[in-house]
């Protein structure tokens, strides 16, 4: 089961269209027990243990979806942002870790 956090799925819709399809092609695999590798996933243990990081990309720019696989059969979809920076600036990963702790309520 595929589920986002309420503010990022305001996020999610402000996606380029070729980007949202390209995030729902690759969460379904995701959930459907599929294991996705780099360059499409990448763990990202610096947000938190067992969240990735789906990396997008079209004409328009490169984009970040965060996530994790927090229990079987579940994917938490938490921070989805367009990327303009190397690294994934302090504030955003924070923001991940927030809202992670908040799907575990």
């Amino acid at each position: 089961m595929i589920v986002a956090h309420r503010a990022c799925r305001r996020e999610l819709a402000d996606l380029p269209a070729e980007i949202r399809g390209d995030l729902a092609d690759a969460l379904a695999r995701s959930d459907a027990g599929l294991s996705l590798a780099m360059p499409l996933s990448r763990p990202m243990p610096s947000v938190a243990p067992g969240v990735y990081e789906l990396r997008l990309k079209d004409r328009s720019g490169q984009y970040r979806v965060l996530y994790a696989l927090v229990r079987a059969g579940y994917v938490y979809v938490l921070h989805a942002f367009k990327k303009t920076t190397a690294t994934s600036p302090a504030r955003r990963i924070e923001l991940t870790q927030q809202r992670l702790k908040e799907m575990y309520r």
